[in-house]
């Protein structure tokens, strides 16, 4: 049987969604008996394959970056996960919105840094005016909200979608939880 191809991949959001997902524990050897990892923070390839079968997405669309990765990996992946309450709606990524891409930086970079108050100019990606979820740029094929999802949830849902079912998220998991 050919393994299914899996990405998991990382935006802007803090991690806990991959802690979540390693939190399957030894299940991850029975999904590696279906699926094959091909990209994700977990793993060291650098460039997004073609003709993922299944991509988590955690994390809000926050820069620029992360608007011509999303819109890579939507036309390379058959099933996109929004993988997260910062995928599914920017949750805290879009705690920023209100204040506006300008004042954030110099919050961040002129107020509070004492030792160095400057905007860096170099090596900082350039900020979209609002930090957005997954869907407002591309489709979406599986919301699965959580903060993190559980990992039971995260095995379950991935289960579904390996056997080729879309699965019913909502009584298996709720924002925030």
């Amino acid at each position: 049987m050919e393994k299914l191809k899996l990405a998991t991949i990382w935006l802007d959001g803090c991690s806990g969604c991959h802690m979540s997902f390693l939190d399957i524990d030894e299940r991850l050897l029975a999904l590696s008996d279906r699926v094959e990892l091909v990209f994700s923070p977990l793993v060291d390839t650098k460039d997004f394959p073609e003709d993922v079968d299944i991509t988590l997405v955690e994390g809000a669309l926050g820069t620029e970056e992360d608007l011509q990765k999303i819109r890579k990996i939507r036309e390379r992946t058959k099933l996109l996960v929004a993988f997260g309450d910062c995928a599914v709606t920017a949750n805290i990524p879009s705690m920023r919105n209100p204040f506006g891409r300008e004042e954030v930086l110099k919050s961040l970079y002129v107020e509070s840094d004492a030792l160095n108050p400057q905007i860096p100019v170099q090596s900082l990606p350039e900020l979209l005016p609002h930090a957005l979820p997954l869907h407002h740029y591309v489709h979406v094929d599986v919301f699965l909200p959580g903060c993190p999802p559980a990992a039971d949830t995260i095995y379950q849902v991935l289960s579904e979608l390996i056997e080729g079912r879309i699965p019913d998220v909502n009584p298996l998991t709720r924002f925030g939880a």
